[in-house]
């Protein structure tokens, strides 16, 4: 019996020796692995290198389906505008509105067959959402935007391969199941890469992303775009090579008493700039008061495009190549070359008006710096009428004129001065490019108030407040960066049956209840259902809207985590609901209450503590 019992102490001493050893060795691995492990910014690097391949090939590919749309509509390929000044007056005008007409037939049937989804516009979906770009939305306006441009509509391509890039950057976020978050940062890294990999400008593609679709310049998320634009950028120069968009002769701008009329140049470029957005609402509106479908629109903005091509042809398209002959002073050869450069800058601008209008899907930036460009050539060549200037080419004026009308529509002077820089790789003008950029962006904010991508927010109701988007601590973070999706809501016509199968298989104490258009309307809390709860028969007409409670106050995904605190301290519900606009009131998402809580009460401790030296100090 000693034996045994001998024998059973040295087999505990031995388990518990082996126990020790195991969790020491095991203790020592969680450690090594932390050491090894990625963080989150490097993975978000990764991710962002991910998006900047998908960019680069979606430029390739988009890039080879223009050609296709081209050879459909022209039967060869090459510059849009040279391709219009080739053919018969008659084909000018069939071109681009049977090109409309099918772009609209395929926006029409094809957003009907994927049926209702959510918003595709970038901005919206950061601001007020939770990073979830419709991908099927996405192909069908990509093959929309295929077939306006083959035909030479007066847009450009980078719109479209932005929008893909972001769109399939989401997706893989969606796939994955990842946070809104850093599905919102996968957009911005995919338009970043699009921008970058479309005009060959890495530096334009993150600042773009950086300035225009997140607001925020704060290294953990710019990092990430910086990856991405520079990898797509590479993707995209392995295919095309890497050279200048635009070429500008060769000069050297080193006389301070030639910038004042590049201030001039930056006051005429804001007002122009100012006018070309009020113009681009006015003739959205203009086009959808018309009770027509959208195909018809976009017949009559194609008609409208080659009806202004029959004079002026370079109007064909996005303006690339005709941009690139204003710089080269080609134009100057003319016999009355003042008189075209007008004519062509009023035609180019009608032409987007009309394009943009009808509802055609396509960018605005490259019509934006031809008609920057036309304007600079038509200032430089009347300095040089009147004996001024003329020691400056006016290539030197349009190419100015092309950066300061970009800040002027885009509100971004920063984002103007380094794409222009890209594209043109002439460093010489930046001087005076910085000081119309600064101008023409004051002066068009004063006389407009809202730039290209904040008007379509701004007509939803969506209070732009870039500012407010900043990350970083609990009290510098939005409910965007913690908001999860919503509590499966009840439709208002739901029975009661219904109601208390759903308490009975979930666990939440509250359930939203929608309307047909996903507006939040009330809440239907368990408590309340306990006089229904021994009813007989009677009892099976009452649904969701007869014993909900009115709807509670909600957040939005663009609000501070610290502007929430009231709603939160008062709240019933353990999963708060958020909604896209409070004007709206579409349920988007829910924050968990608690952990709302514990991140705010945990800053303020560590603010405390921050204090208390200085304090006790003073």
């Amino acid at each position: 019996m000693t034996g045994v019992q001998s024998l059973l102490t040295n087999l505990e001493q031995l388990a518990a020796g082996t126990h020790a050893f195991a969790r020491r060795h095991w203790q020592r691995a969680l450690r090594i692995r932390e050491k090894l492990w990625f963080s989150e910014e490097a993975f978000h690097l990764v991710l962002a290198g991910g998006v900047g391949v998908i960019g680069g090939l979606v430029n390739l590919v988009f890039h080879f389906c223009i050609g296709v749309s081209e050879r459909f509509f022209f039967h060869q390929n090459g510059d849009i505008s040279e391709l219009a000044g080739g053919i018969a007056p008659l084909q000018r005008v069939l071109i681009p509105s049977v090109g409309g007409l099918l772009a609209g037939m395929v926006l029409f049937w094809g957003l009907r067959l994927v049926g209702k989804q959510g918003s595709s516009n970038l901005l919206e979906v950061v601001v007020a959402s939770d990073g979830r770009l419709p991908f099927r939305t996405a192909i069908v306006k990509a093959i929309s935007s295929l077939l306006s441009i083959g035909s030479g509509a007066s847009i450009g391509r980078e719109g479209a391969i932005t929008q893909l890039s972001a769109t399939f950057a989401s997706k893989w976020g969606q796939l994955a199941r990842w946070q809104p978050y850093r599905l919102r940062l996968l957009v911005a890294c995919g338009a970043a890469s699009g921008i970058s990999a479309a005009y060959n400008a890495p530096i334009a593609g993150a600042v773009f992303a950086a300035l225009i679709v997140l607001g925020n310049f704060s290294m953990n998320l710019f990092a990430p775009l910086v990856f991405s634009s520079v990898v797509a950028s590479m993707v995209s120069r392995s295919f095309f090579g890497m050279k200048p968009w635009y070429v500008v002769p060769a000069f050297d701008f080193t006389s301070l008493t030639k910038l004042p009329w590049f201030l001039v140049l930056g006051i005429l470029s804001g007002m122009v700039g100012a006018a070309f957005l009020k113009m681009l609402h006015w003739s959205e509106g203009m086009f959808k008061r018309l009770s027509v479908p959208i195909f018809i629109r976009l017949l009559i903005g194609g008609l409208l495009v080659g009806l202004i091509a029959l004079r002026y042809p370079g109007v064909f398209g996005n303006g690339y190549g005709v941009t690139n002959q204003i710089l080269q002073e080609k134009f100057l050869t003319y016999e009355f070359p003042m008189l075209f450069l007008v004519g062509l800058f009023c035609a180019k601008l009608l032409a987007t008006l009309a394009t943009v209008g009808s509802g055609s899907v396509g960018g605005v930036f490259t019509p934006t710096l031809f008609l920057g460009a036309a304007l600079g050539c038509i200032f430089g060549t009347l300095l040089h009428r009147s004996g001024q200037g003329s020691e400056l080419p006016t290539g030197a004026f349009a190419l100015v004129g092309m950066g300061s009308m970009l800040a002027a529509t885009t509100r971004s002077p920063l984002l103007a001065m380094i794409m222009v820089f890209e594209i043109s790789l002439n460093y010489s003008l930046m001087p005076p490019l910085m000081l119309a950029c600064v101008v023409s962006t004051l002066v068009a904010r004063r006389l407009h108030p809202e730039s290209i991508y904040t008007q379509p927010l701004r007509n939803k109701g969506l209070m732009v407040d870039r500012e407010s988007l900043r990350p970083g601590s609990a009290t510098e973070q939005t409910v965007g960066d913690l908001m999860r999706a919503p509590v499966p809501p009840l439709r208002e016509t739901a029975s009661l049956q219904e109601i208390a199968d759903r308490f009975l298989t979930s666990s939440n104490n509250f359930l939203p209840v929608v309307d047909a258009k996903y507006q939040l309307i009330g809440m239907v809390a368990l408590q309340d259902l306990k006089e229904y709860l021994n009813a007989g028969p009677e009892m099976t007409a009452v649904i969701a809207y007869d014993v909900m409670r009115a709807a509670p106050a909600c957040v939005t995904p663009g609000q501070l985590l610290l502007d929430t605190l009231p709603i939160m301290l008062t709240s019933e519900q353990r999963n708060v609901p958020v909604v896209n606009t409070l004007a709206e009131n579409r349920l988007v998402g829910a924050v968990v209450r608690a952990e709302v809580l514990g991140l705010l009460s945990e800053a303020i401790a560590t603010r405390g503590q921050a204090k208390a030296p200085s304090e006790l100090a003073s």
